[in-house]
């Protein structure tokens, strides 16, 4: 079994940073992309960043310059550092990861999701 943990989020003011975090646990035998996703009430999820095992990163335009994807391989776990937040990036951002659990199996798992607020 594999979970997905994510901290950070919460309620900053328009241009201000916050960051989030993901660690991934259980059966894991590697870790191929890591992501993060995000969503409003009455919209579909849609990406914000991913970045590979071999650490290419893609952005969606709308936050390209101003957020950050890194990930720490030794931990499992992958990060989002936002800057010069807006209103619009509210959200409740999930971290996504494509794991492979054993040499026949390889699945996508989501964390439980965390609610990120930018106030004007």
């Amino acid at each position: 079994q594999v979970q997905l943990v994510e901290s950070g989020g919460g309620l900053v003011q328009a241009g201000g940073d916050l960051g989030l975090s993901c660690a991934a646990s259980g059966s894991i035998f590697s870790i191929n992309t890591m992501g993060w996703y995000r969503q409003i009430p009455g919209k579909q999820r849609e990406l914000v960043a991913h970045i590979t095992s071999g650490n290419s990163t893609r952005y969606a335009s709308s936050v390209k310059g101003r957020f950050t994807i890194s990930r720490e391989n030794a931990k499992n776990t992958v990060y989002l550092q936002m800057n010069s937040l807006k209103p619009e990036d509210t959200a409740v951002y999930y971290c996504n990861a494509d794991i492979t659990v054993d040499v026949t199996r390889r699945y996508v798992y989501w964390g439980q999701g965390t609610q990120v607020t930018v106030s004007s």
